[in-house]
């Protein structure tokens, strides 16, 4: 579940950045702001600590779903080195978020057999 979600956030700073020089854009460091918040994050999802990983799923499905728009707009423009940072990026969340929901469910299944 951790490595997924440093990944993800490392990508998604790296990225956003290339994509902030590519463009000009600021929106292009939305992206970068969620990764710096996710790395801020990490330690306690690799404590495995309720709080700071159940933020972090919140912020990757946030992203998630946000970067359906950069992508389609990119598509639009036929910009192929954007569509290629969105798709690395969307793809690196969603492997996230199954990784975080791998997580949940493992640890619910070790919590049950305790009981």
């Amino acid at each position: 579940m951790y490595k997924s979600s440093l990944i993800n956030s490392v990508l998604l700073i790296l990225l956003g950045i290339w994509g902030y020089f590519g463009s000009g854009s600021a929106t292009a460091l939305i992206p970068v702001i969620f990764g710096l918040i996710l790395l801020i994050l990490y330690p306690g999802v690799k404590k495995e600590a309720k709080i700071p990983a159940h933020i972090a799923v919140i912020l990757t499905l946030i992203v998630t779903i946000a970067l359906f728009k950069p992508l389609s707009a990119s598509i639009a423009r036929e910009d192929v080195g954007a569509i290629i940072r969105s798709l690395v990026m969307l793809i690196s969340s969603v492997v996230a978020l199954i990784g975080f929901i791998k997580g949940f469910i493992a640890a619910r299944k070790l919590k049950n057999q305790d009981i």
